[in-house]
């Protein structure tokens, strides 16, 4: 499915503004928890990125310390 910007920016607004429904283009979704809507975001920055060819990285590394040296 191809995703438009017009999608992206409304549901960011929405989560930003803590609401659950959102409006674009004439339609009109209400979704169940923030994290629902989160996802949502995710998964549509995720597929626009790889369509791009401009991804971020999905893994990094990690560092740590116990502070005994």
């Amino acid at each position: 499915m191809p995703w438009t910007t017009t999608e992206l920016d409304a549901l960011k607004r929405a989560y930003a503004s803590g609401t659950l429904r959102v409006s674009y283009d004439g339609k009109t979704v209400e979704y169940g928890s923030a994290d629902d809507l989160l996802k949502r975001i995710r998964t549509i920055e995720s597929e626009m990125a790889a369509a791009s060819g401009s991804g971020r990285p999905v893994a990094g590394f990690a560092t740590f310390s116990r502070g005994d040296r």
